[in-house]
């Protein structure tokens, strides 16, 4: 069994892990940079050692991270999510110097973090992928023959990218002329390739991913799905599982497809296939994420699974200790991702000193986070501070449970998304179980209330959306 994990990580992820180590009798080491000196994972963790002044660069410096991970005695690796979780030479380099990568290895990462290498996978294994570009695009002038052969709205995107960045919509020609060499930059600065594609854009989708398990054996499992609709730009903001908007043959079926997408690549330890939903109700492979998800909480209270747990059991070599008929889900589960954001100033970072925090608590629910009452949030980083989580038996039991852990949660100092989460449970259409990927910028208006201060505002302002939109 492993003894020690290194985590190459930071925030609530770094916390949650060493949370899993703890219990399981194994010993976490930390890494922080400066500005993460006072951090939560550093406090909680067995030991932690300082890789450096500047902000990002020593969690994005593997030959460092795994010398430090040998020095220290680790024999296992946790990448967590986000920094170098996706990169295959820290995979690979662990393999090298004889650390156990909790995750897939290089390969499979790479393959996965290729998006037209992912895709012609999925099109291998017969699994769905929406019309698009025939690998890479060559240039503007490809990208303009191939985008006019698909179809307009097309959604072009960096081959390497992930987490919402290096994707542009373009509507027609011009906007396609417009975005591509922003694309290409933003790819290269973000990703550090300039290789893109393109795929058809399906408009107001909404948003699917599977939670999948694969030991060394080849067992594969999924965990039921988890919809990601409530998101913008590209980011995620709350996610539910099981989804409300699928019946038992859909959620059976997304499922197989999950399973059958990482099988074919071989895959092993945790991941989340990512399908997009059209309003023919049919299913299109977006992505693989080769990682734990931010969004994985939401998973364990359904199944309860301890997915972080299960990682690290399958990298020690472990089999799968259930099957796919063993697992099941109970009730409905949301996450909030609780961002130190001004949703009233364009969500605008809200970086500083946290004077008072109260955390959530009560029946069904968990608040996984890397805050306390004067912790200062350093301004480098992901804006997320917290993750509220919610466990109820029915969807309706949810949201109202949903509202009173929102209402008990007070983070002072700081602006977040809080209040914007109050309101969005609020509209009919969230109540009603009913969404898609456009919902947030289909209602600006529920930035503007505060639910606690303003509810009768904020219903005659959904009311007047709502009229306006059935041309009332």
């Amino acid at each position: 069994m492993i003894k020690k994990i290194l985590i190459a990580n930071r925030g609530e992820i770094a916390v949650r892990i060493v949370r899993a180590c703890q219990e399981m009798g194994i010993r976490a080491v930390a890494i922080y940079s400066e500005a993460d000196r006072y951090s939560l994972h550093v406090k909680k963790a067995n030991e932690a050692y300082c890789i450096g002044s500047d902000p990002l660069a020593g969690y994005l410096n593997p030959h460092h991270i795994v010398n430090l991970a040998v020095e220290t005695g680790c024999d296992a690796l946790h990448p967590g999510y986000g920094f170098l979780s996706e990169n295959p030479e820290l995979a690979r380099i662990c393999a090298q110097r004889g650390i156990r990568f909790i995750g897939p290895d290089a390969d499979v990462i790479h393959s996965m973090g290729d998006k037209t290498m992912a895709r012609q996978s999925m099109i291998n294994a017969g699994v769905p992928v929406t019309p698009g570009s025939n690998g890479n695009l060559a240039d503007l002038d490809d990208a303009i023959e191939q985008a006019a052969a698909i179809g307009y709205p097309i959604m072009l995107k960096a081959t390497s990218g992930g987490g919402g960045r290096g994707i542009r919509r373009c509507n027609n020609e011009q906007e396609l002329r417009q975005n591509y060499h922003r694309v290409i930059s933003e790819a290269t600065k973000a990703f550090g390739s300039a290789e893109v594609f393109l795929e058809k854009c399906i408009v107001n989708p909404r948003h699917i991913e599977v939670q999948i398990l694969a030991d060394s054996f080849g067992n594969t499992v999924h965990l039921f799905e988890r919809d990601c609709s409530i998101q913008r730009r590209n980011q995620k903001l709350i996610e539910l599982a099981p989804s409300p908007q699928l019946n038992d043959e859909q959620r059976n079926y997304v499922g197989s497809l999950a399973v059958k997408a990482a099988k074919a690549v071989n895959y092993e330890n945790a991941g989340t296939v990512e399908f997009l939903l059209d309003d023919q109700q049919n299913f299109y492979f977006m992505e693989m994420n080769t990682r734990v998800q931010v969004e994985h909480t939401i998973t364990e209270e359904i199944t309860g699974i301890d997915i972080v747990k299960t990682q690290i059991r399958i990298a020690a070599g472990e089999k799968l200790p259930f099957v796919q008929e063993d697992i099941q889900y109970r009730g409905f589960a949301a996450q909030f991702r609780i961002n130190a954001e001004d949703p009233k100033n364009g969500f605008l970072p809200s970086f500083g000193r946290i004077s008072r925090y109260y955390s959530a608590g009560g029946p069904g629910v968990r608040t996984d986070a890397a805050i306390y009452t004067g912790y200062t949030i350093p301004p480098y980083y992901d804006s997320m501070c917290a993750k509220l989580v919610v466990w109820a038996l029915s969807w309706d039991e949810l949201v109202a449970r949903s509202q009173r852990a929102l209402n008990d949660m007070s983070i002072y100092g700081i602006t977040t998304t809080i209040p914007y989460y109050q309101n969005i449970l609020q509209h009919p259409e969230f109540r009603e179980g009913s969404f898609n990927t456009g919902f947030v910028e289909a209602h600006p208006e529920l930035i503007n209330y505060s639910v606690k201060r303003h509810p009768e505002a904020l219903a005659a302002a959904i009311a007047a959306a709502i009229a306006a939109q059935a041309g009332l």
